[in-house]
């Protein structure tokens, strides 16, 4: 198989070199402190006042009760103090507003969505109902995703899923490892098809954008908090298989979007898609094309082929590394890159 060599997404040259954070790396800990408890927001402010390269390098917080507090991102976890279970209570109460019953259907799901596009998931024991998970509590661990936007991260991709001339879209599916990227690229996609491009003659279409984890557009409290273009619609929280249906029948949208692709309750929602003539971008898990073509749901998709280019990315140089773009027989869509 060839593999395209492209331009890297988040690779090493986009890490801030500076030894002082500018304010745009700063705001997201500045929205984020105030959902700690007061023991640990010094905690957190020294640190990275001591190690300001952190503000670049952090995508994850993690908190479990009993083991110690860590700032995760592509170069390794930085590991603080231990966090007591008092603390992570006051965490919970914190993120939502001292109100549990309020976000009932948030801890039901596992998740919840800060102001800013923060997303924290919840994991400790689940309590069931019917068979089927009602809640989470004690809640004993928790990972607060930080939202960061990279506007033209798109730049690159945008005039490779373009046919010549003809202004319509490639269908494309992006892949990645988890962290690698693909949802940060897919938002810019989004945003820039949503937006237009008057440098490529493409003018600006409307999208549907069908958010399931509130990873792409981040809405909190129905709102995008993150820029998804000024002719979006979003429907937040709603299953993909659902939500791609609901988005065609109601929307009318040129252009359907979502994340995480592959179940086989999601086949049927992309073939109504693909026989109405709207292009899809979609996210999948993988390493490579072959762990795509191993999963029942994407290997379908793949039979109708649903889609026309595939962009597979990797953490190799950091997240979004740029490893391939493929058509639909899986051929590199250009000469040259090294062979695999």
């Amino acid at each position: 198989m060839r593999w395209v060599q492209a331009k890297g997404l988040l690779s090493d040259d986009r890490v801030p070199k500076e030894t002082i954070p500018n304010r745009s790396e700063q705001k997201w800990l500045d929205q984020l402190l105030p959902y700690f408890p007061p023991s640990l927001r010094p905690l957190l402010d020294e640190t990275y006042s001591n190690f300001p390269d952190l503000f670049s390098e952090t995508s994850e917080i993690r908190l479990r009760a009993g083991r110690p507090l860590a700032l995760c991102g592509y170069r390794g976890d930085r590991l603080l103090r231990t966090v007591t279970d008092e603390e992570l209570l006051q965490t919970v109460h914190l993120i939502a507003q001292c109100s549990l019953y309020a976000f009932e259907e948030e801890f039901r799901q596992g998740f919840l969505t800060l102001p800013g596009g923060h997303r924290v998931g919840l994991a400790g024991r689940t309590v069931l109902d019917g068979g089927k998970v009602k809640t989470i509590h004690p809640v004993s661990s928790l990972n607060i995703r930080i939202a960061r936007q990279f506007p033209g991260a798109a730049d690159w991709l945008l005039p490779r899923i373009v046919p010549v001339g003809e202004g319509l879209f490639f269908s494309t599916l992006i892949i990645s490892p988890p962290g690698g990227g693909k949802t940060t690229l897919l938002r810019d996609l989004v945003r820039q098809i949503s937006s237009g491009r008057p440098d490529l003659g493409l003018a600006g279409v409307t999208v549907g954008l069908v958010d399931e984890r509130s990873e792409i557009a981040a809405c909190y409290r129905g709102s995008p908090q993150n820029d998804v273009g000024p002719r979006t619609d979003v429907l937040d929280g709603c299953p993909k298989s659902e939500g791609l249906q609901r988005m065609l029948r109601s929307m009318g949208p040129q252009v359907l979007a979502t994340d995480e692709i592959g179940r086989m309750e999601d086949v049927r929602a992309v073939e109504e898609a693909i026989h109405s003539g709207v292009a899809l971008f979609a996210t999948a898990h993988g390493q490579n094309l072959e762990d795509i073509v191993r999963r029942p749901g994407l290997a379908e998709m793949l039979r109708m082929n649903a889609f026309q280019r595939f962009v597979v990315l990797s953490r190799r140089r950091g997240p979004g590394t740029v490893e391939g773009i493929f058509d639909e027989n899986r051929n590199a869509v250009e000469e040259g890159g090294r062979l695999c």
